[in-house]
């Protein structure tokens, strides 16, 4: 099956680089969207990316035949996206590769498991049949993620001539707690990666997990190569950005919030339940307990935007940040000073804010593929942060050496390392931040996504 099309260059991902919403005259606004991989996939001019409508908006788009160049939606019926994208890939393949199920009370694979695992699979096999009508002879393919698990293997049955990589953005669950999947399940997983000529991590350890998995469950890789491309941030964007009007608006309200001569412990995350923020909260509520020395000197500046909020699990764990956030500044707070900061809106502009202002940048998740935002925040800050950063983020192989590490389970361990976070000689935080800063560009987006596709292509 050869394709009509000449597509050399195809990029397969859930979430596209445009989304579409209705206004209420009928007519479609388009928004442009952000993150690593739209800036990684820049780098390149000639390719076609191939995702999901996601919204009822982009569901019109797709009905109207309204498009952007280089940009394929798939109007994949609603109901079948949402258990493959709810009901498997966050509630449970996200749960695998973080560790987080409470296992005594889950995960439990029943007869509606499978009934959304068959969503899957048709959810899957819709990508694989739109690359395989739109790549070029000999076309490399690069497909994202752990929504498309399955899609290289569905796609070489099709198009055995093309050049197929897979890419992880998450972490890769060790060989045991990747078999609490259902033994058919994980093994389907597996080969559905393995059909790709290259599979691809974040780091050495996730990839090390995978062969692990694959030798133990398979007997090997079989003739799939595997790489590391460790993302880093965008300096030269994140420093040109974090110098706009908007955002010198945002710091001197923050600045304002925050009062004079204090301190700033900084964390910017979604409210997944990996990131961790109740104990990063416990943590500081610690700090000022164990420590009164930092009452009235220190403010948590803590940005929590809503994620999932589809999943009442994530939801529930949304209000119990506020929660807590709420109890630590009843506790403490004093008519000048409110400990903690907490904003769930989404601010970009005000996020780099916080980045510029920060004495410390808290990075602690339960484990995370690699999080942008331990490197992000040394690039932006003015005047050098101490970063703590938990030793189960990705970010860990390339930050380490510099950061004050800690156990992100351990509260009391965590809190210790605010302090000397906070207490850190000026020069020595100067030095080190300059080194993480060094260290969280040396591979840019785009350099990362070209870097795949010549060792793909090679």
């Amino acid at each position: 099956m050869v394709s009509e099309h000449s597509a050399q260059v195809l990029v397969a991902s859930n979430r596209g680089p445009v989304s579409y919403a209705l206004r209420e005259d009928g007519t479609l606004d388009s928004k442009r969207g952000g993150g690593g991989l739209v800036s990684g996939l820049s780098a390149v001019d000639d390719k076609l990316w191939v995702c999901a409508a996601l919204s009822d908006g982009d569901r019109e788009a797709v009905r109207r035949g309204v498009s952007e160049p280089g940009v394929r939606m798939l109007d994949i019926d609603a109901g079948v996206h949402a258990d493959a994208y709810n009901g498997i890939a966050n509630s449970v393949l996200w749960f695998v590769h973080h560790m987080i199920y409470q296992t005594p009370l889950e995960p439990v694979f029943d007869a509606e498991f499978r009934r959304q695992w068959a969503s899957y699979e048709a959810y899957n096999r819709a990508f694989a049949q739109a690359l395989a009508e739109e790549a070029g002879e000999g076309a490399a393919v690069l497909v994202q993620d752990y929504h498309l698990s399955l899609v290289p293997g569905i796609l070489r049955e099709l198009r055995p001539d093309l050049r197929i990589g897979h890419f992880s953005h998450t972490p890769w669950a060790p060989v045991d707690y990747f078999r609490l999947l259902p033994d058919d399940i994980g093994e389907q997983l597996l080969k559905g990666i393995l059909g790709a000529d290259r599979a691809a991590f974040l780091t050495r350890r996730w990839a090390d997990a995978f062969i692990g998995c694959c030798t133990e469950i398979l007997g090997g890789t079989g003739h799939t190569r595997i790489g590391v491309h460790g993302l880093g941030a965008d300096a030269d964007f994140l420093r040109r950005r974090s110098r706009e009007t908007d955002v010198d608006e945002r710091m001197e309200v923050l600045r304002e919030q925050v009062g004079a001569d204090r301190r700033t412990i900084v964390r910017v995350d979604r409210t997944e339940l990996s990131k961790n923020i109740v104990r990063g909260l416990h943590a500081y509520r610690a700090l000022l307990e164990e420590r009164p020395e930092w009452r009235e000197r220190v403010v948590h500046i803590a940005f929590a935007y809503p994620s999932r909020q589809d999943l009442a699990v994530y939801r529930d764990y949304t209000a119990e940040v506020q929660r807590v956030a709420d109890t630590i500044n009843a506790d403490f707070g004093t008519e000048g000073w409110t400990p903690v900061l907490l904003q769930v809106d989404d601010d970009f502009a005000r996020s780099l804010a916080a980045y510029r202002l920060a004495d410390v940048a808290l990075v602690n998740p339960i484990r995370d593929g690699m999080n942008l935002v331990a490197k992000e925040v040394p690039v932006v800050s003015d005047h050098g942060c101490a970063l703590v950063l938990s030793r189960e983020a990705g970010a860990y192989e390339e930050l380490g050496e510099d950061a004050i590490v800690v156990n992100p389970y351990d509260v009391s361990a965590t809190a210790t390392a605010l302090h000397e976070a906070l207490t850190m000689d000026r020069d020595e935080r100067g030095a080190r931040s300059k080194r993480l800063a060094t260290a969280a560009t040396a591979l840019p987006p785009q350099q990362w996504f070209l870097d795949q596709l010549d060792a793909l292509r090679g």
